[in-house]
């Protein structure tokens, strides 16, 4: 498999994993128009972003409490936020940051042991990847985590170079290097004697 092939791997199984994530939101009759609250983005948005986490630190049950922290940072924060829109932005970013957080951790608990060893997904995941699907998750388990968190937010969470060097804090020029690499890397990964 040569890059492009492994590029376009990589876009089709996040962008398969978003779709399948996508879900229409309700839309109120026309008298029933009122503010969102911190209850419909939590309804709304919570699995969404748990499977976020989940991409960037492979452990559900620790996917879980990086979302429920950056719930209650939202809560903490409400009143600051000016509408919906800046409500997710906030809570994207709070995972990623969270993300990081937890694997600082366990990079120092564990002295560098790799936190990918057990394939921590659901059988129903499993079972709607294809192989080639499935050899992109795990090659992506293999990338630093900057270069996972550039990827994943890129084509699982459909964000722009813009939007994604908003929730990570790096410039729009380290995201675009830094998914160029990730790219690369997953497409050695995925065919290790490929260009030897």
């Amino acid at each position: 498999m040569d890059g492009e092939q492994g590029d376009n791997a990589v876009e089709q199984t996040l962008t398969r994993l978003r779709v399948l994530d996508a879900r229409p939101a309700p839309v109120p009759a026309a008298d029933q128009v009122a503010p969102r609250t911190l209850a419909d983005l939590y309804r709304d948005h919570r699995m969404r972003m748990v499977r976020l986490a989940v991409l960037l630190v492979d452990d559900p049950s620790t996917a879980e409490d990086v979302v429920q922290e950056a719930f209650a940072g939202l809560h903490r924060n409400w009143s600051g936020l000016r509408d919906e829109e800046a409500a997710i932005g906030y809570l994207r970013t709070a995972v990623v940051n969270g993300s990081r957080s937890v694997l600082r951790r366990r990079r120092t608990a564990r002295d560098y042991v790799p936190p990918h060893q057990v394939n921590a997904r659901s059988a129903e995941s499993l079972a709607m990847l294809t192989a080639e699907h499935q050899a992109v998750v795990d090659a992506l388990a293999t990338l630093p985590p900057r270069q996972r968190e550039v990827l994943v937010l890129r084509y699982y969470g459909g964000l722009t170079e813009a939007e994604i060097a908003e929730a990570t804090g790096i410039t729009r020029g380290t995201v675009k290097s830094t998914a160029s690499r990730a790219l690369d890397a997953v497409g050695r990964a995925m065919n290790p004697g490929a260009g030897r």
